[in-house]
């Protein structure tokens, strides 16, 4: 092991000084050689502010790593051990389209589900299949990780669509690790938690800590529940979390409590103050930081923007293919039966015991139908989207935003579809619009 090259793709975002950090914490280990970062024209002037920080990060270190920054995705491709997609096609400035036109018809705009969601996986599919065509070209052997959201659909999309060998990864399962190992005052290495569904529908059907089940505790009051900094603070009620008997993760509240966070974001759609903004004016912030030339380390405020210990699930997950450590992990892979009552050939976010050369789910099994019935419901909608984003057929597109729980009618899906591909028509290829 030794000399590894790793290449971002989407380098110019604010989260990669979240992974510099992670690959400097572990470097003995690793032994990164190379750090490509890899963007595009329009995100010229952020790639060259990442590109200071990073190298002023490894000069602090007193490690030796390379860091390139370029626009050539073919050359920061070619013999890379480990490519890292983080990438938003259309940038923020979409992003505030998809959530402001969704409201504005009525309907939760959200980044990752939802109308808004749907659109982002519509602009990105024909993007991640580009640049796996050129990983089967130039980097055959490299593991994909996939972080670019929604990560479950746009990993399926490349585990139906290629022959890469593709992880999607997503912070939300790591941050429960770290929230409950704190509320316990125990190791991270004394959790273990039952994951069921896919990402952003992510149930924990168990808790146990040092061997002992724990998730009564939730139920009988303990209120600690993480919750992301990205979603409304409404709470759970404890007789709805007894009688699903498992703990929801943040993204089900767009489902389980959709009338607050609708009129919630109507409001803030009033006072143009959705996500999208705050994202935005947070992005603003960070880079102005980000361009201190004395800055040579990731800033405190970066956890604001949502993604906190990415990198450090990106990190763990490259040690235990690199040093093949059979650990387990949670992650975005081919069900393979792994969950009964959806497709084999999907995609699921399960526990998964990791090797240098595979990657296999654990057996989750049947689930009960008030799990069952949202999952299969959802999951219908990603395989559709796929569809959609693949070949680019427009009753797929609209039966597939028709199909989501948080689109109230097929009338509802087609408005609001003639709009998002009137502003995304350059962005929609496959289409042909």
């Amino acid at each position: 092991m030794g000399g590894l090259k790793i290449t971002v793709i989407g380098g110019g975002s604010s989260y990669t000084p979240e992974l510099l950090e992670g690959i400097i914490n572990n470097q003995k280990l690793l032994r990164v050689e190379e750090l490509w970062l890899v963007d595009i024209e329009e995100g010229k002037q952020k790639l060259s502010i990442i590109e200071g920080l990073s190298k002023r990060m490894i000069q602090a270190s007193g490690y030796s790593i390379k860091i390139v920054a370029t626009f050539n995705r073919q050359e920061a491709i070619k013999g890379a051990d480990y490519i890292i997609t983080q990438l938003r096609v259309g940038q923020l400035k979409m992003r505030r389209y998809d959530e402001y036109t969704s409201i504005k018809h009525g309907v939760i705009g959200q980044e990752t589900t939802g109308a808004g969601g749907y659109m982002k996986a519509l602009r990105t599919i024909p993007v991640i299949l580009d640049i796996c065509n050129d990983m089967e070209q130039l980097a055959p052997k490299a593991w994909l990780l996939n972080f670019t959201n929604p990560a479950g659909i746009v990993t399926e999309a490349v585990l139906k669509y290629s022959n890469v060998k593709v992880i999607g990864l997503c912070n939300n399962p790591i941050n429960y690790y770290k929230k409950f190992a704190a509320a316990y005052n125990v190791s991270m290495k004394d959790v273990s938690i039952n994951f069921t569904g896919i990402n952003h529908l992510l149930w924990l059907t168990d808790l146990y800590i040092r061997g002992e089940s724990r998730i009564k505790d939730i139920f009988n009051g303990w209120s600690n529940i993480y919750e992301a900094k990205n979603i409304p603070d409404f709470g759970w009620d404890l007789d709805f979390l007894r009688s699903l008997d498992a703990i929801p993760c943040g993204y089900h509240k767009y489902y389980y409590q959709s009338d607050r966070i609708l009129q919630q974001q109507l409001e803030e759609f009033k006072r143009n103050e959705t996500r999208a903004d705050q994202v935005q004016k947070i992005e603003r912030e960070l880079f102005k930081i980000y361009q201190n030339p004395k800055l040579s380390k990731k800033p405190k405020v970066l956890e604001q923007r949502g993604g906190a210990y990415y990198s450090e699930a990106a990190v763990n997950l490259i040690k235990s293919i690199e040093l093949n450590t059979k650990e387990i992990h949670t992650l975005n892979v081919r069900n393979n039966g792994s969950i009964s009552c959806l497709p084999i050939n999907t995609c699921i976010e399960v526990n998964c015991v990791v090797e240098r050369h595979q990657v296999t789910p654990l057996q989750v099994g049947q689930v009960s139908p008030q799990i069952r019935g949202l999952l299969q419901h959802v999951k219908a909608y990603e395989e559709l989207t796929v569809e959609a984003g693949v070949n680019g057929d427009k009753g797929v597109a609209h039966q597939a935003l028709t199909l989501h729980p948080l689109i109230p009618s097929a009338e509802k899906a087609n408005a609001i579809l003639k709009e998002m591909f009137m502003i995304n028509k350059k962005f929609l290829p496959q289409f042909k619009i």
